[in-house]
């Protein structure tokens, strides 16, 4: 049994690029950039007007305005300002020539038709000027940057419509049972309904993968080893549910050797996902997580999710967040890593009503997980805790 971080450690130094591809801009979101991305211009490209006003010179504040023009924005101004006039302009249209501030419309009131006066006791410039967001030339994003909403419109305004991206790796879903049911039959006698392979299906996505959910396999050592074989010849990684523990029915492990697997570890010191493989022969990697919800759900999130993102290039790290305990935390056997879901309220955190690793409905209140260190059987309310959002 090897701990926690010494799991992370092995999984993440088999990590393998997944290659590159350009894609349009409209399916970027969720992919890693591949290379960086270089502004084509400043931004702003010229220097615009950051509200609805008069663009004017601050010395002529103090003196009636002649308005000479009603800039709009995306006009050019026809006209320079000079002493004793100004120009009406709107927010984000280009400040005029000669002009070095804009004074807010609040701020003005009309003296005679065509003529405005400062009634503001100062005036701020009111104006963006050109290049000083980005400069032409500039690092907008690094290569290795995963791309949310934010990074696609700067994606846009940079015209990069085409991005240079990693690939997506291709992830199987096995779920293995004679008790399994598919979601949609109503279980009867000692069955239940598969939420597996619904779960793990979602959170391959979520992680920017592409899944191939392929149902339940029975405890059947022959079927078992096919349908490996099988999810292989057409994926990067292949994700087993059940099956991985000590049981007579738990084939999973000696099917993998038999296969010429590599097992790189079997267990792991943690609650839930104590009995957990990872396995490699040549570039295929299976992930055999434990046949309960929760401890498939929580190693995913640990394990998986974080290497299928380094697979597609993601230079990041999964957010962590220091955060006061709102409540005491105990335990009565501190031998492992406990990882337990929290509900954070007005800053700090509390539990979840949970019952353990089937207790899957438990995490729809959860809003991160923290963790119990291996002989710590208790963490005081006041005190802080690393909180990982799931």
């Amino acid at each position: 049994m090897i701990l926690l971080e010494q799991a992370i450690e092995i999984v993440m130094k088999e990590t393998a690029l997944t290659g590159t591809e350009r894609i349009d801009i409209q399916a970027s979101p969720g992919r890693v950039l591949a290379e960086d991305v270089i502004s084509d211009m400043d931004m702003p490209p010229f220097d615009k007007s950051a509200v609805d006003g008069y663009a004017c010179r601050k010395k002529d504040l103090t003196r009636n305005l002649s308005v000479r023009e009603t800039i709009a924005a995306g006009s050019v101004p026809k006209s320079a300002v000079s002493t004793g006039t100004c120009s009406k302009i709107m927010t984000g249209a280009m400040v005029p020539e000669g002009a070095d501030c804009v004074i807010m419309v609040e701020e003005t009131e009309e003296y005679v038709a065509g003529t405005i006066r400062f009634t503001g006791e100062k005036s701020g410039e009111n104006i963006c000027y050109k290049g000083e967001d980005i400069r032409s030339g500039d690092k907008v994003l690094a290569a290795g940057t995963l791309i949310r909403p934010q990074e696609m419109a700067v994606l846009a305004a940079t015209g990069t419509t085409q991005p240079l991206v990693y690939r997506q790796p291709r992830v199987s879903i096995i779920t293995t049972g004679d008790e399994l049911v598919r979601p949609a039959a109503k279980p009867s006698g000692a069955t239940i309904r598969d939420s597996n392979s619904c779960q793990l299906e979602a959170q391959v996505r979520r992680a920017g993968a592409i899944a191939a959910n392929l149902g339940i396999v029975p405890d059947n050592e022959h079927t078992i080893r096919e349908v490996i074989g099988d999810a292989l010849s057409g994926s990067d990684i292949a994700i087993l549910t059940g099956g991985v523990s000590m049981g007579d029915y738990d084939h999973v492990p000696g099917i993998l050797k038999s296969m010429g697997f590599d097992i790189l570890f079997r267990t792991i010191a943690i609650q839930p996902g104590k009995p957990t493989v990872f396995a490699r022969a040549g570039e295929k990697l299976i992930f055999a997580l434990p046949g309960n919800p929760v401890s498939s759900f929580v190693l995913f999130e640990i394990l998986v999710r974080p290497f299928i993102l380094k697979t597609m290039g993601w230079t990041g790290s999964m957010p962590v967040y220091r955060m006061v305990l709102g409540e005491d935390f105990k335990r009565r056997k501190p031998g492992r890593l406990a990882l337990i879901p929290v509900a954070i309220r007005n800053g700090e955190v509390f539990h979840v009503e949970y019952h353990g690793s089937a207790h899957i409905n438990a995490y729809t209140a959860a809003d991160g997980i923290i963790p119990m260190e291996i002989g710590v059987s208790e963490m005081k309310k006041g005190t802080f805790a690393d909180v990982r959002p799931v």
